[in-house]
């Protein structure tokens, strides 16, 4: 039995949440991940996994042998790194994940200078708005939108967005300008499952949050589809800010409510952080983070 091989497999069960996930994404017949995983508590002499017909989950046994095979896994991953002379050098592959429209915005023109810049490194960037898992899918680094949970991840903070609410000048004409959250019933919205709950906007009103229910005339499920419908004139949204920047400096959209804006999220680099940093990481980091701060400073909302 090939060990390595029977723990990545492990992981990759664990982590998919079913047998047949996991065959599915390595490529592998279902029998043939059952019969290793038969193979690998035979050879442990334990039951790994407790099997339902609706999800697997680790025993406590396997839960520490998921664990410990993450960490050797991690190890020989950094072995052949360093044997691979990411450590003396920047080369190789980077993996970077960021939020679909800030990574078109702002993160890709950035890794285009970068690639000019390190002509030894490859980029591959994964745009998504659900969050990655940095380690168990081997991504180097996320841009992060927005509070960070406690964890052994290491941030660079690189700014912050409002979170904003905007309409076309035309429809402010015709309906008016909410004075307060409350003025908000009056109105009709434009809402996406993207940002909070669509139903209601957050609000700070002297430091305390509040929730505010919206009527939703339309619902979308992207920002910029969102952004398309308020500039149309069909109402009030709430975005981030550096979404509608460009609507808000040629005055396509006008922000309202400004003096009710919640606290900014801010927007970090994240990274494992574990050990020595490969090269490709330590200057991308060097290489991103002051151009994104400049990038963020000067949006002008």
């Amino acid at each position: 039995m090939d060990r390595l091989n029977s723990m990545s497999l492990f992981v990759a069960v664990v982590e998919a949440g079913s047998l047949s996930a996991a065959g599915r994404s390595l490529g592998m017949p279902l029998a043939t991940v059952s019969r290793r995983i038969s193979d690998l508590e035979k050879h442990l002499g334990t039951r790994l996994l407790n099997r339902s017909t609706r999800r697997l989950e680790p025993t406590d046994v396997g839960r520490s042998y998921l664990a410990a095979c993450r960490r050797i896994l991690q190890d020989i991953e950094e072995a052949e790194q360093a044997a691979a002379g990411e450590y003396s050098a920047a080369r190789g592959e980077l993996a970077v994940t960021a939020p679909i429209v800030f990574g078109r915005l702002h993160v890709l023109p950035v890794i285009a200078d970068f690639l000019s810049a390190y002509p030894e490194v490859d980029v591959r960037l994964s745009q998504s708005d659900t969050l990655r898992r940095l380690m168990e899918e081997h991504i180097d680094l996320a841009v992060r939108i927005g509070n960070l949970p406690d964890s052994s991840m290491v941030a660079t903070r690189v700014g912050t967005i409002r979170r904003v609410v905007c309409a076309s000048p035309a429809y402010l004409d015709a309906h008016g300008v909410p004075a307060t959250p409350a003025g908000l019933a009056a109105h009709q919205c434009v809402t996406f499952e993207g940002l909070a709950l669509p139903a209601a906007w957050t609000f700070a009103e002297r430091r305390v949050e509040s929730s505010v229910p919206v009527r939703s005339r339309l619902k979308v499920n992207t920002a910029e589809a969102a952004i398309d419908a308020a500039v149309a004139g069909v109402g009030l949204v709430r975005v981030l800010s550096y979404q509608v920047a460009e609507a808000v400096r040629t005055g396509t959209l006008r922000l309202v409510l400004e003096d009710f804006e919640p606290a900014p999220w801010p927007v970090s680099l994240v990274h494992a952080g574990q050990g020595l940093l490969p090269l490709k990481l330590r200057a991308f980091l060097d290489f991103a983070a002051p151009r994104l701060r400049a990038r963020l400073a000067g949006l002008g909302i």
